[in-house]
């Protein structure tokens, strides 16, 4: 715990089932003048319906605090384990992974 999450007194509980977590290998953001709403999805290979997992409704203001620490913690990753590559935006997303594409 930091020492500003000491001072505050900030006692965060984790429940065992969130702690498990969920696979999410896509996200879709969406934006209103008063929240931002971020969809984590599933996508698995050969299936033509993808789920949405997950979804995580933000302020604003914390939105843009996540995206400052996604950039820090990103920023920290690259330096210990190298660049990250990214997927090329003319490609799209692979929605068959690459893998056989299904049939009925």
């Amino acid at each position: 715990m930091s020492e500003e999450n000491k001072k505050e007194g900030l006692n965060i509980e984790l429940a065992e089932e969130v702690a498990e977590g969920t696979y999410s290998n896509l996200a879709i953001i969406n934006h209103s003048p008063s929240e931002f709403i971020v969809d984590f999805i599933q996508m698995m290979p050969g299936l033509p319906k993808a789920k949405v997992k997950s979804r995580v409704i933000l302020t604003p203001q914390h939105a843009k605090r996540l995206m400052r620490a996604l950039t820090d913690n990103i920023s920290k990753y690259e330096d210990q384990f190298g660049d990250i590559s990214d997927v090329d935006p003319t490609q799209g997303i692979p929605l068959n992974f690459g893998g056989p594409t299904a049939q009925a």
